[in-house]
């Protein structure tokens, strides 16, 4: 139920807060609700401010399997002011684009001259619990970690990130996130477009003034996950690339806080989806928009063949309908493509990409349901403080010396996300493993082209319920799995697991 139309039931003003024995009267009007425990605030769209797009794009720069990133206060240049910010180098928004091989060992130290502890979540490596970035493993304020962990997995676009409890969100939001690239012999031999014909894309919303990239979420912006009115790629804001009458392939990923993208071009040109989360997919499945969530990866190519010289394509945001009130209301450009120059091209997508097999919901040994719609929490009787929302999963906040479920290694089991009440989206991760997703009821009611092969988060809208199948192997340890808008996550909707 919405904020208004439950004002309208109860007869309440917007700005009512309710004690003593008016709380009574307001649990009885409760009573007539179809669901008295859900009620969401009234979010809002952040409408998205194009720039001019003449800035080029720039990549990050690249490191290998063995680097110090350091998490520190730095500047950056956005909307033509350098601004204070965060970053794991000097002069930049993000850190360095890892690029390593499958089967190399990586020795990371994270060097914290910040003042407050942060850590490194590797979002997508399958590594041991203990460097994962678990909220507890922290690197205090002028301390150190270091992440060793060898690559064991298949190539794909990876990402890494903060993952301290309650801090995640700002320190993002300012800048701490970078790309993990794995390669691997499988990929290498289909022959994709590579060197300046790869293009690594983090995109991301901020919110800039000239004092930087201020961090002061309200209570519905906690509900709806806090948005920027500038959309940056590789921290760039509005920026262009020139290329030529080829293929290109596009390695993106969704670094937002809470901003999930309706991607498409503005000619209307294919996308020709060949991986996501974990690498490639059996096949190409060939789209002309596709969703993207916060921490979603896609693997794209591009063909600009065909296309004059001198001519400008956008890859655009389009608008979509069923993402609650504050997504999916406008269509924005994100950048620009000039295309510049003829070029002979004789790459051909392959029929085939990669072996993967299907997992089914009856090899699974166990199911676990958890709801994920917003949930009303009281705060004593009577309600001094008003009421408030907070993002649960079963009815429970995180709690770090708490385990919420026990997983036997070396088992399926079939995870069911519901938010069939809910009226916020939810994109779900999963720390320490990749899932398939087995089917989406309600919303959509069909899985999106992106979701074929491998995932290790997946978009739950409004309505939605959604079943993944997960195989925990012998990664054993204690594994955090959340929502990944980050505010959500950080007002506590994330739950731990124990692997043994």
């Amino acid at each position: 139920m919405k904020r208004n139309e439950f004002i309208k039931m109860t007869g309440l003003s917007a700005g009512t807060i309710l004690t003593g024995s008016a709380f009574t009267g307001f649990l009885s009007s409760l009573s007539s609700c179809k669901n008295p425990h859900h009620m969401g605030l009234m979010t809002k769209p952040v409408m998205v401010n194009e720039g001019n797009f003449s800035k080029l794009l720039s990549f990050p720069t690249q490191a290998g399997a063995n680097h110090t990133l350091t998490a520190q206060v730095t500047s950056a240049t956005v909307n033509g002011s350098s601004i204070p910010v965060l970053g794991y180098q000097q002069n930049n928004l993000l850190g360095p684009t890892f690029r390593v091989n499958k089967g190399e060992a990586v020795n990371i130290l994270l060097q914290n001259n910040l003042t407050e502890h942060t850590n490194v979540h590797w979002h997508g490596l399958k590594i041991p619990a203990l460097m994962d970035g678990h909220p507890d493993q922290l690197a205090n304020a002028g301390g150190t970690f270091r992440y060793q962990f060898t690559i064991n997995q298949r190539a794909g676009l990876s990402w890494y990130h903060p993952h301290p409890h309650g801090k995640t969100a700002k320190q993002v939001f300012q800048g701490l996130a970078g790309m993990f690239l794995i390669n691997d012999a499988e990929e290498a031999a289909l022959n994709f477009p590579s060197g300046s014909y790869e293009l690594p894309l983090v995109i991301q919303d901020k919110r800039i003034t000239p004092g930087g990239i201020p961090y002061t979420p309200g209570a519905e912006e906690v509900m709806a996950g806090f948005m920027g009115e500038t959309v940056l790629v590789n921290g760039i804001d509005s920026p262009y690339t020139e290329v030529a009458t080829r293929f290109y392939r596009l390695r993106i990923l969704n670094g937002s806080n809470a901003r999930v993208y309706n991607l498409a071009f503005s000619n209307n040109t294919d996308m020709v989806i060949i991986g996501n989360d974990g690498g490639l997919l059996k096949n190409p499945v060939t789209v002309k928009e596709i969703l993207i969530a916060p921490g979603e990866r896609l693997d794209v190519l591009v063909n600009f063949a065909g296309i004059s010289p001198g001519t400008d394509v956008y890859l655009t945001s389009k608008g979509f309908s069923n993402g609650g009130d504050a997504q999916g209301k406008q269509e924005f450009k994100i950048m620009k493509f000039k295309v510049t120059v003829p070029a002979t091209d004789t790459f051909t997508i392959p029929a085939t990409l990669s072996s993967i097999t299907t997992l089914t919901a009856s090899s699974a040994v166990k199911t676990r349901t958890f709801e994920i719609s917003n949930a009303m929490e009281h705060h004593g009787y009577p309600m001094n403080d008003g009421m408030k929302m907070r993002h649960r999963i079963n009815g429970k906040l995180y709690d770090g010396g708490r385990i919420d479920e026990y997983v036997a290694a070396n088992t399926n089991e079939v995870w069911v996300f519901d938010n069939s009440k809910g009226d916020e989206p939810h994109p779900m991760h999963l720390h320490g493993v990749f899932f398939q997703v087995l089917q989406r009821s309600g919303g959509r009611n069909q899985l999106t082209a992106a979701e074929n092969g491998w995932k290790d988060t997946v978009l739950v809208m409004p309505g939605e319920t959604v079943r993944v199948v997960v195989p925990f192997e012998n990664n054993t340890g204690k594994f955090v799995f959340h929502c990944h808008n980050l505010e959500h996550e950080d007002d506590g909707m994330m739950l731990q697991y124990q692997l043994s």
